[in-house]
Order: structure tokens, then C-alpha cells, then sequence
């Protein structure tokens, strides 16, 4: 099998793999047990917790440890609306965000708040001149995501902070981070963001397990009440396994930052060449800024068709977002670009793991299938 369809989840690191086997069958005791074995799992739990916020760039106790970047999302746009609910009914998004976001915002528009959507460009890029006209005395939350989960764009996330200040705004700035994380430098202090989202299963770990980070001086109520645990911000048992198998898969990334980075643009930057060579009748969709991520179409061949018949030849890409089980993305269409091109978009997305002969192989795959269409015709 050849996989490139890393954003929408990755294969678990070795070393992720073995920190959760080592919880789950030797340091499995409850952190919040008063007796020694439950005192060494709190022990191997703060550890962690330190290892996935020096990952995140943040302090220990800003960090929350959640079951994945849907969670996050929901919890951080409920808290920032309940957080200001005296102050206005106003919420600045963009049209490109994961379903994670818009959803739990389409709730709320329901429930009368009004919401600004920013429109990207032909690229997926969003203009901060837009995010600065669109904010008002009554907006309360700003989220952005910081890197696209279908184009790979990288958006202002930065420049939503300055002009959240510059203006006066009550706003809180929230970001999914859930693509960024390990891939595009950022801390949540450089960025001058409120709450930020990471999942696990992006990078290497396995599914079930994220971070929220919530700047320390800032008040929230909890998305669940129970037990008390992560300071009483996210009560439920602390999963000990999956948070020792992301700190694991972090540490991992860290220690290979650079080279990886370099092996995945490099690996991307060779699809996207070899691409363009072979099927002059394709498009690029969005070279990506991020270095995992790009998008590619062949307008008059269904992406649908595209993805089943390449999975045949057991290569994996996407249409899309994994979250959208063959709707048309919305991410693609806010792009307003031809329906025939949105039509034929596939999305390809790298790890480490990923070499430039498995990009060729799925640019000979294209060829192959396209000609065969052709011929068929």
C-alpha cells in the first residue's frame, strides 16, 4: 500500500507505539489513586504533560489533554462565546474551516449570534484586510485555523491577532492548529492566540487523544463537570496510554525536526513536479504552504472515481476532508474556482515516511487511469 492521505491521519510512530503498550500493561495505575502505583502514573502524566507542551510551546499548566481536535474545537468556541456573553453576540470565521468549527458555530448562529464568514481566494489564501474590516465592538471570537486541512494554505492567524488589539476588540482568538502542529513553527505566544487545538492522530499518534491550550490568565468554564481532573478544566480519567504515546510520537518529531520537514516539502515539491509534467491537463488546486499538503485536479475525471480506482491499485489519497464521506467539500468550493476543476480535485498529503518513488507511482497511476478513460471513449 502506498499512503498519502497523511492529513487525514497517520500511521502510528514506533516509539508512540511502545510508550502506550508500556502504560497500558505495566504504569496503568489511575493518576488520581493516593497509593504508589497510582502516584507514579500522576508522576509519568506530568512528564508528559511537560513533553507535549514543550512540543505546543506553552507552559505545562496551559495545556489540556482532550480526546481530539473535534473536542478542542467545540470546547474552545463554547467557552469563548459563555466567556463574553456580556459583551456581544458577534463571531468572525472562515469559509474554509474544518467542520470541527463551523458546525459547533452554525449552532450557535442558530441560537441568534451573528457570524461573519471571510472568503478565501482562487488559492485558499484569506486577505487580513477582511478579518480587520470585519471585527466590531460586539465580536467575541475570532477562530481561524491556522493551517488548511484540504489546500495546505497557511492563514493569518498572526495578523487576526494584531488587529483583534489594534482595533480594541473584546474578541478571543482561537485556532485550529490540528494540520500545523509540528509542521509550521508557531507558540501560541508568537501567534497571540487565546485557545489553540492539536490532535494526536496527525502526528503520529494514535486516535483519541489532543491538546487544548488555554492562555494561562485566562478564566473559562469547562466543556464536561465531573471528577476534577486537568485542573478541573477536562474531568473524565486521564487516558494514560494515548498521552504517553503523544508525548512519545512529539519527542520523536522534535528530535528530527528539520530533516523531516525537508523530506516531506521535498517529497511534495516532487509529486507536484512530476505532476505537472505527466498530465499537462491538470490543475494545482493549491501548492500548500504547509510542507504535507497540496491539491491537485483533473477537470472531467470525478475525484470520486479518481480515489476508488486509485485505491484499486492500493494507493490512498482523498477528495477532501476524511469528515466529509463524500459530500463535496465546501473547503474547495470557497475557492470559487471552476466546477470542473472542484469536481476532479484530490488532495495529497505526506509524512516523513512518504519517498519520491511513491510519488511517482501515484503520478504513473493518474496517467494510466486517465489514459485508459480516454481510450475507453
Amino acid at each position: 500500500m502506498i499512503y498519502l492521505d497523511n492529513a487525514a491521519t497517520t500511521k502510528v510512530c514506533p516509539e508512540a507505539a511502545r510508550a502506550a503498550m508500556a502504560v497500558m500493561t505495566e504504569g496503568f495505575g489511575n493518576p488520581s489513586s493516593r497509593y504508589a502505583h497510582g502516584a507514579a502514573a500522576a508522576e509519568r502524566l506530568q512528564a508528559d504533560r511537560a513533553v507535549v507542551a514543550a512540543a505546543v510551546g506553552c507552559l505545562p499548566e496551559e495545556l489540556f489533554f482532550t480526546s481530539c481536535g473535534t473536542e478542542g474545537d467545540n470546547w474552545a468556541i463554547r467557552a469563548a462565546v459563555e466567556y463574553g456573553k456580556r459583551k456581544g453576540r458577534h463571531i468572525i470565521t472562515t469559509a474554509i474551516e474544518h467542520s470541527a468549527v463551523l458546525e459547533p458555530i452554525r449552532a450557535l448562529a442558530n441560537q441568534g449570534y451573528e457570524v461573519t464568514y471571510l472568503r478565501p481566494d482562487r488559492w485558499g489564501r484569506i486577505d487580513p484586510q477582511d478579518l480587520t474590516a470585519a471585527l466590531r465592538p460586539d465580536t467575541v471570537l475570532v477562530s481561524m485555523m491556522l493551517v488548511n486541512n484540504e489546500l495546505g494554505t497557511i492563514l493569518p492567524v498572526k495578523e487576526a491577532a494584531e488587529a483583534i488589539r489594534a482595533t480594541g476588540s473584546p474578541a478571543l482568538l482561537h485556532t485550529d492548529a490540528v494540520q500545523a502542529f509540528l509542521k509550521v513553527p508557531f507558540t501560541p505566544k508568537d501567534l497571540g492566540v487565546d485557545l489553540l487545538t492539536i490532535s494526536g492522530h496527525k502526528v503520529r499518534a494514535p486516535k483519541g487523544i489532543g491538546a487544548q491550550y488555554i492562555r494561562k490568565d485566562l478564566k473559562l468554564k469547562p466543556l464536561l463537570l465531573g471528577g476534577g481532573q486537568e485542573s478541573g478544566m477536562r474531568p473524565g480519567t486521564e487516558p494514560t496510554a494515548q498521552i504517553a504515546a503523544l508525548a512519545a510520537a512529539c519527542q520523536a518529531w522534535m528530535d528530527h525536526r528539520e530533516a523531516y520537514t525537508k523530506r516531506i516539502e521535498d517529497t511534495k515539491n516532487h509529486f507536484l513536479d512530476s505532476f505537472a509534467a505527466a498530465l499537462p491537463q491538470g490543475v494545482v488546486v493549491s501548492p500548500g504552504d504547509a510542507p504535507h499538503i497540496c491539491a491537485v485536479s483533473l477537470p472531467g475525471y470525478p475525484s470520486e472515481m479518481l480515489v476508488r480506482e486509485l485505491s484499486d491499485r492500493g494507493i490512498c489519497v482523498s477528495s477532501g476532508s476524511a469528515c466529509h464521506r463524500g459530500k463535496p467539500s465546501h473547503v474547495f468550493a470557497a475557492t470559487g474556482r471552476p466546477k470542473v476543476e472542484l469536481l476532479g480535485a484530490l488532495r495529497v498529503s505526506f509524512s516523513p515516511e512518504s519517498t519520491s518513488e511513491e510519488a511517482d507511482a501515484l503520478v504513473r497511476a493518474l496517467v494510466e487511469i486517465t489514459s485508459a478513460r480516454v481510450s475507453a471513449r
